[in-house]
């Protein structure tokens, strides 16, 4: 009767933890924060000045004392007592939006399936520390397939590619659970690197990391288009040290984007060789769902199809599709608990 009480008094949340951008679910709320994973510290003191939205607007604009930092590096925490700090902010905001409550709340967080033991447990301690009750950990293959609504405890193979801002998880799916996986640390954020080196070999220009990232999802491809794209791209010279702009088209960024893109479907290839055939069979028929911001890039699905040989579909809102994922867990725990790792203390979903 107590722990029904408390159930009520408190609010529970699902957490996709990016690389890139966080994002909070809350039961029979939905998703009520999307922020970027930044934190802005003050060097000198140690003091968190910004987070989220207001943290990102700082990166690159900052004075030497002051860091606009990511403390996730390829979806693991990099920084511990940084990583805290963000989870304890976005926690309490999720509650102080809605009614009172008593009790600190149940949280579920997304991990990229390659995680050791000891990052599993720095985020368990990271979100514990910053005031959940019980933490629950889902593995982001899982979480985005349960978000595009694929039938997953289905005795049937489900082929699910999620490319975030720091990894690009690569799974079959059965049964409920995951029978084989990829996680490679090429994702997002390495394809804005990649920009930001081909415009300093090509041009002697030096880009920031906005620059790169605008560039890619205003004319970035994974194949050449038929449609002549441009942009200019404005950074400083490294020769002349003075600013410049230069105008670039969709092919360049395309051939900038190449070899990584390559090393994505390398992946998915190697997955679908260590795949059991039976579920392949179903894999051929159901095809590849592609989720997360990566997937957004313009051809990727053709590319990916084009190589396979198997259909490639997009699935609807690809880039909330984990915390979607992991707030249908929680608001079905008790049918998806098997899904979703138990924290150190042993305590069973309820």
């Amino acid at each position: 009767m107590f722990k029904r009480i408390r159930s009520l008094l408190s609010v529970d949340m699902a957490i996709d933890l990016g690389t890139a951008n966080s994002l909070v679910y809350v039961k029979d709320r939905g998703i009520i924060i999307n922020e970027p994973s930044v934190v802005a510290i003050n060097n000198k003191t140690g003091q968190i000045l910004a987070i989220g939205e207001e943290a990102k607007k700082m990166v690159g604009r900052t004075p030497a004392y002051i860091s606009a930092t990511r403390p996730l590096v390829n979806g693991v925490i990099s920084d511990f007592e940084v990583t805290e700090q963000m989870l304890k902010y976005f926690i309490e905001k999720a509650i102080a939006s809605g009614k009172k409550i008593f009790s600190m709340p149940r949280v579920i967080i997304g991990i990229p399936c390659g995680v050791t033991e000891v990052e599993r447990k720095a985020v368990r301690d990271a979100a514990k520390n910053a005031g959940a009750r019980t933490v629950f950990l889902i593995e982001e293959p899982l979480a985005s397939a349960i978000g595009a609504k694929l039938p997953i405890q289905d005795a049937g193979g489900n082929f699910i590619v999620d490319i975030g801002g720091g990894t690009t998880e690569v799974a079959v799916i059965s049964l409920g659970g995951i029978v084989t996986s990829r996680s490679l640390r090429i994702a997002g954020d390495k394809l804005d690197n990649d920009i930001i080196d081909f415009a300093q070999k090509e041009y002697k220009l030096l880009v920031g990391q906005r620059t790169a990232e605008l560039l890619k999802i205003n004319i970035g491809s994974a194949l050449p288009l038929k449609e002549k794209k441009e942009m200019p791209m404005r950074g400083r010279n490294l020769v002349t040290g003075l600013p410049e702009e230069v105008v670039v088209f969709n092919d360049d960024i395309q051939r900038a984007l190449d070899r990584s893109v390559k090393l994505i479907i390398q992946a998915i290839k190697t997955t679908i060789e260590e795949t059991p055939p039976e579920l392949l069979a179903d894999v051929m028929t159901n095809g590849i769902y592609l989720a997360g911001g990566g997937s957004l890039l313009r051809g990727l699905d053709v590319l990916i199809s084009k190589e396979t040989k198997m259909p490639c579909k997009i699935i609807d809102d690809p880039l909330t599709a984990v915390v979607r994922g992991a707030g249908i867990a929680l608001e079905n725990i008790q049918t998806l608990a098997d899904v979703m790792s138990k924290d150190e203390e042993g305590a069973v979903p309820r």
